[in-house]
This record gives structure tokens, sequence and C-alpha cells, in this order.
């Protein structure tokens, strides 16, 4: 028996060394004194994600009466060869619910249901989308969703987790600039360099801030070790959000799988050493070059910054450079202008893979998976379901220029896009729905949960921008914190500010928003996860923050109608489902109100012990509101009030 154990044993220990030493494809001379790395080979060029976008026939194909635009041409052709049979157009009422928290991450009004459902204009879907998309409650839904791919807060993170004072400006400049649809390429390359572009310009400064969002360790002992670490950082992000590579792999020696060498990270890195610059206890903010200044960049021998390998020069990753095209900056720019240089090239018609990154992004935003699954990694392994319709997105978004709120037009308005969700216990034909022959039922963010509480209430506040807000936080929870690292705002209003203007904090992230898996700002986030844990049951049933919007979406409806009865019970899910409910969903209200109010009152609670509207108009019994309480709170846990069909 020993002997079999050293027989495997050693078996194992043979297959690791093996398995080791067949998995770098590149390798780098540490004792080299001049640079060596691998040629990118013809078959590395022939990758799908590094090939030059092309223009598909599909697109001319003539139309049917089941496609709305070329976006339908390309599914239907898949859909169609897999012998999949698409689902019909779902009703104006999920259509209405899907596409306000699509655009806007809220909930649609009664009066725009009534407008939507009435109307019988032909092209009142198309009306309604660009309503939406006209909303500055646009920018603030599609803003949170690039600050996850920026690592926004509003801290540094680690042990002390400092404010960082002006951060918020750069969550505003975001919002301002999807709202305005300014061109992605010129969204990127102010982030990349808006001190260079415009020098005289503050919010372009505030720009760069996606570079330094990521955490931080001001107090750190060497902070030459903070600096080094803060350019890994950065150069790993902007590979991964802006290119889909995992650049950052190569830190410290050349990609095991994808063709990226270790002298293409430091180049990349190599472009931003000028600009960044650290001072003890002080938080990053924006980057910053000083005119003049020299700054020579090494390889550093396995990503050790203590060790100093060749000099590097800046430029791209050759891979996805196929035309070769030159690292050239800008002369009559008066620092650097390799942060220019760097944004032309990621935005340059011939770089294959910026425009397929981001519509494959508002791809999956839309439908919940992306036409290639991993948003952030276009790397070997990974390929698009629709490689075709890829292409044609990217060159639409390129020929309309860079507009995003176009792309959004054509996803929102195909027919793909409008399908039904499939009926409870359906039985898919495509259980990933890969093939879109559906649409995908999900549930919505913590934030938009969040916010649909407050909007159904009536309490959501209308206030744009600024700092972020405190709300109050369970007492536990707080003392949790470093004394005077959460000052509940004074204003009340400021408790029912918009999500994404609560102040975001790395160490601690809002309930509601780590229950609903929120990420915490420490690295990229590409997609979020969607679990269903029981903390999320907890939380929605016993918080403070969802009674106290059923405590006023109860003081709504008693506003608004004279008694408790089926009138009101109709405005209750138009509120909170979009929809008016069934003759029996009346019933089971009904009849849950009175044997609510009856236990409240056999258990002889007085005012203190009753969750009462806020506001409690007078000559309501007491008990017969908090019954209505009680129900607005379970009409928030429906699943139909969490999930979009």
């Amino acid at each position: 028996m020993r002997n079999h154990k050293v027989f495997f044993g050693f078996s194992a220990i043979c297959w690791l060394v093996i398995g080791f030493a067949e998995l770098p494809r590149f390798s780098y001379a540490e004792t080299s004194e001049t640079l060596v790395e691998p040629e990118i080979r013809r078959t590395d060029r022939d990758h799908w994600a590094y090939r030059p976008i092309q223009r598909s026939a599909v697109s001319k194909l003539a139309s049917d009466d089941r496609s709305r635009n070329p976006i339908d041409r390309f599914i239907l052709k898949t859909i169609n060869e897999r012998q999949l049979i698409p689902q019909g157009q779902a009703d104006r009422v999920t259509l209405i619910r899907r596409l306000s928290f699509g655009i806007r991450g809220l909930p649609p009004t009664a009066a725009e249901i009534e407008q939507f459902v009435s109307s019988p204009a032909p092209d009142a879907y198309q009306q309604l989308a660009d309503r939406m998309l006209s909303s500055f409650h646009y920018g603030e839904h599609w803003g949170q969703h690039w600050l996850d791919l920026a690592r926004f807060a509003d801290t540094d993170g680690f042990e002390f987790d400092k404010e960082r004072a002006d951060a918020w400006k750069y969550r505003d400049w975001v919002i301002q600039a999807l709202n305005d649809d300014m061109p992605y390429d010129r969204f990127v390359a102010f982030q990349l360099a808006g001190d260079e572009l415009e020098p005289v310009n503050e919010r372009a400064r505030v720009a760069t801030v996606f570079c330094l969002s990521g955490p931080d360790m001001p107090d750190i002992n060497s902070q030459e070790q903070r600096r080094q670490n803060v350019l890994n950082e950065l150069t790993g992000t902007v590979g991964s959000v802006l290119l889909g590579l995992q650049i950052g792999c190569a830190q410290c020696h050349d990609h095991k799988f994808d063709p990226i060498s270790q002298a293409d990270f430091y180049r990349l890195r190599a472009v931003f050493e000028r600009a960044v610059h650290v001072t003890r206890n002080k938080s990053l903010n924006v980057l910053q070059e000083k005119e003049g200044q020299l700054t020579k960049s090494y390889l550093m021998i396995r990503g050790d910054w203590r060790r100093q390998g060749p000099e590097i020069q800046p430029g791209f990753p050759r891979i996805a450079n196929p035309g070769n095209l030159p690292f050239t900056v800008d002369s009559s720019i008066k620092t650097s202008g390799r942060r220019t240089a760097l944004a032309d090239w990621i935005t340059h018609p011939e770089n294959p893979l910026t425009a397929r990154v981001i519509v494959n992004r508002l791809w999956q935003y839309h439908f919940g998976t992306g036409l290639v699954p991993s948003t952030s990694d276009f790397g070997i392994g990974h390929s698009p379901s629709h490689p075709e319709l890829l292409d044609w997105l990217a060159l639409e978004l390129i020929q309309n220029a860079w507009s995003l709120k176009h792309i959004h037009r054509v996803i929102v308005n195909s027919a793909t896009y409008r399908q039904k969700s499939l009926a409870h216990g359906e039985v898919p034909q495509d259980p990933e729905n890969t093939w879109l022959s559906y649409f995908s039922r999900r549930r919505l963010s913590g934030e938009a949960i969040r916010d649909a509480m407050l909007a159904a209430s009536g309490s959501l506040s209308k206030e744009l921008g600024g700092k972020g807000v405190h709300p109050p936080l369970p007492e536990a929870l707080k003392a949790t914190l470093i004394e005077g690292q959460w000052h509940v705002s004074e204003r009340l209003a400021d408790h029912y500010r918009r999500s994404i203007y609560l102040f975001a904090r790395r160490n601690l992230p809002y309930p509601i928003f780590e229950a609903f898996d929120r990420p915490d700002g420490n690295a990229s986030c590409a997609r979020r996860l969607h679990s269903t844990t029981a903390p999320q049951s907890l939380l929605m049933l016993n918080s403070t923050l969802s009674l106290d919007a059923a405590q006023r979406l109860a003081g709504r409806l008693l506003s608004d109608h004279v008694t408790i009865g089926e009138q009101m019970f109709e405005d209750l899910l138009i509120k909170t489902f979009g929809r008016t409910p069934t003759e029996k969903e009346k019933g089971t209200l009904r009849q849950f109100h009175q044997n609510q109010t009856r236990f409240l009152l056999s258990d002889e609670r007085g005012d203190r012990g009753l969750a009462l509207p806020i506001p409690l108009p007078a000559g309501v019994d007491h008990h017969a509101a908090a019954a209505l309480t009680d129900i607005c709170l379970a009409v928030f846990n429906a699943t139909e009030f969490m999930y979009v069909d």
C-alpha cells in the first residue's frame, strides 16, 4: 500500500511538472539586459477578436413579419438553423416595464402606462423608447454600469478606508456625459487624457479619475511601492474595460494563453507613468503630468518593483494592433502626449476591439448575457454566439458617430428584445437562451429595487448630483466602522436620493446593495452575480428601509383613496407591478386585509406596536391602516416586484 502511495504521489508530481512545463507559451530571460519577447504568429492574428470588423450580408436580407431591424435577421437566421421557435411579442404592460427598468432603472408611472397602453399610434413603442432615452434618469441608471467597470467608490479601501473628497465629481461627470450622449470615442478619450485634450477644462480633468478609481493605501510605508501598485492596477483595468484584454495577467510573466507578453503590459503601463504621482496620506484624484517631466520606464522582473529589467518605451499591445499603427505623440501638446496617443489608437476605427467590447457590454445589460459571455475577456477560449451580429453592431456604432443611445435604440426596437419571456413552468428549448428565442426574465439590482420602492411610495427625491449622501444604517452595522466614517445626512430628503448618489464606501456596502450582489469596488466588475439567498428575504421583510417604504406607500394610497378597497388595490399593483390585479388577486388582497386587521385588533397592540402609514390621514382606523402597510410590505417582497419579464 505504501508503494502505491509513493507511485501515485510521484505520478501526480510528474503530471504537475509536465503541465507547468507546457503552460507558458512565452518566456522572458530574467538575466537579459535587452528585451526578448515572442513574435505574434499568424494563428494568433486569426483569433476572432483580432480580425478586422466586417459588415455581414445577413443584415441586408429581406425582412419578414417576424423581424423589425437587422438584429432580428441575424437572430432569426440562427434560430431557424437550430430549429427553434421564437416567442411572439410581449404585451404592452410587460414592454413598458421592461423598457423603463432597462433604460432608466425605474418603474414606469401610472400615467406613462396609461398613455402607452391606450395609444393607437403605430410607432407608440418607438416614441416611448425615445422619451426614456432622453430622460435624465437614463444617465443615472447606465452610469452605475460604468461605475462598476471603473471600480468606483468614495473611499480608498483597506484598513482605514479614507474618504476621497472629490470622487463624486467623477460620478456626476459620467452621468452627464451619458445623458449628453457624448460619443463613446470621446467618452473614452477624456477618461484617459482629458487634461491633455482640454487643459483648461476642469471637468475634462475630472474624467481622468477613471484611471485612479481603484483601491489605494495612502499610508503605506513605501510610497514607491504604492505608486507601482497603482500603475499596475490602472494598466490592467484599461486593458480589460476598454479592450476586453486580460493584460493584467502579464504583469509578472508572459500571458499563459493569450498572445500578450510581459513587455506588452509594461509598454501600456509606460503610457501612464508620467501622470501618476503619490503623496503619503493623500488620496489619489486625477491624472496630472508636469511639463517637461522625464521618466524612464522599465519592465519589472517577475513583476517585482525592486527588480528593474530592460527599459521600455510606451506602445500598444501588439496583438491588438494588427495594422501596426505607430505610437505617435502630438508635439503641440505641452505634456508628453502619450495618453492622447493611446486614446487616439484605442478609438481608431481600425482597432478591432474597442467597438466590439462596448456594444457587447450594452447587449449584456439588456439581455443578461453578452454575445461574448466574458465581456471583459475576449481572449482564447471565448467566442461570440453571433459573431456577424457583434461586428454589425460594432460598425453601426462607429458609423453613427459612436452614439451609445443609437445602439440602445436599435437594440430595444428589435423584435428580439420585445419577445415574451417563458411562462411559469414552460420548459425552454434553449435552457441558457444562447440563441435568444425568448426574453430571459431577470432580477433587478439592489439599486433598482431600492429606487423602485421609493418611487412606488412617492418618496424618491428628484435632486441631481452632488456629494454622496448617508442614509441611516443599522446601529450594529455602523458600530463596525471607525468612528466618524458614517455621519447620517441631516436633511431627510437626502435619505431618499436615488441609489447612485449614496455614499459608496468600499469597506461597508449599503445593506440592500450588498445583499443583492453589488460589487465592492475593489476590482472592475464586468458582470454582477445574481444570487438568491436567505439574507435577501430577511432584509426585504425586516429592514427599516422596507418598512419605511411600505408605510409611505400605504400613506400615499390612503391620501388618494377614500376607502380601502378594490380601487386602492388596483392603484397599489399599478404602482408596484405596473398592472391591474386580477379578480382573484383582488379577493386575496381584500381577504388578507380583513384577516390582518382582525389579528392586529386581537393582539391588542397600541399605536407604538403598529406600522402606521406615513402620513396617516385623520379618521382612519389605525389597525386597518397598519394592515394596509403589511400588504404593501408583502407586495414589495413579491417576485413580480423584484423581477422583470
